[in-house]
């Protein structure tokens, strides 16, 4: 579990980059590829300490594995309001 406010930050814009990428038409493979650049851009920076990044790829990749993250969201019917 990530507790680092900045570490919370970086876990969000990456997986909002790999929905964003699969919504566009990317799979798995490449999306995995956006995560290895991410990590080595972490990495390149020396921003956090390796087992920081470590774990914030762990969490990256259960967020890719999962498939509920990259369904299509289901739509609510519309209910109509009671006066």
């Amino acid at each position: 579990m990530l507790q680092d406010y900045r570490l919370i930050r970086n876990y969000q814009v990456v997986t909002d980059a790999m929905v964003d990428m699969w919504q566009r038409g990317y799979r798995s493979d490449d999306l995995r590829l956006i995560i290895d650049g991410y990590i080595l851009a972490l990495r390149t920076q020396s921003t956090f300490e390796p087992f920081e990044i470590r774990r914030l790829e762990d969490e990256a990749i259960r967020f890719l594995h999962d498939a509920a993250n990259f369904e299509p969201p289901v739509p609510q019917p519309e209910t109509l309001p009671r006066y």
